[in-house]
């Protein structure tokens, strides 16, 4: 099963944090980390220079994809039928619950609307 890593776990992966870089190092060395374009694209927008840019989009190329055709198109009817938006949850995030579900991995965040939606066993 793979694991896919919520921006806010990159984040805190990125800046060091050892409560997390230890254990995502390991996970992207055994190759058990996938991702989304989505997840990488609110990191870039985030980036505070070129450097940062090219270093995200290094990793971005490195890490395997969760590929899913029609993913917002999906996530956004998944949304809509489990009401996700009443939630406070947004379309990104319906984004990375869909591909969470449909690829079968687990999901590692931060972001407790989401842990508090799905199933513990989508939750790394």
């Amino acid at each position: 099963m793979s694991i896919i890593l919520d921006t806010s776990i990159w984040i805190e992966y990125f800046k060091g944090n050892v409560n997390y870089f230890d254990t995502c190092q390991q996970l992207i060395e055994k190759g058990e980390i996938t991702t989304i374009g989505l997840i990488f694209a609110e990191l870039l927008q985030g980036a505070r220079s070129k450097r940062e840019v090219e270093m995200l989009k290094a990793y971005y190329e490195l890490t395997p994809k969760v590929e899913i055709s029609h993913l917002c198109i999906l996530a956004g009817e998944y949304s809509q039928k489990e009401k996700l938006i009443s939630k406070g949850i947004g379309l990104i995030d319906a984004c990375i619950i869909t591909a969470t579900i449909a690829s079968n991995s687990k999901l590692w965040t931060l972001d407790k609307k989401i842990s508090g939606f799905l199933k513990s066993e989508y939750l790394f």
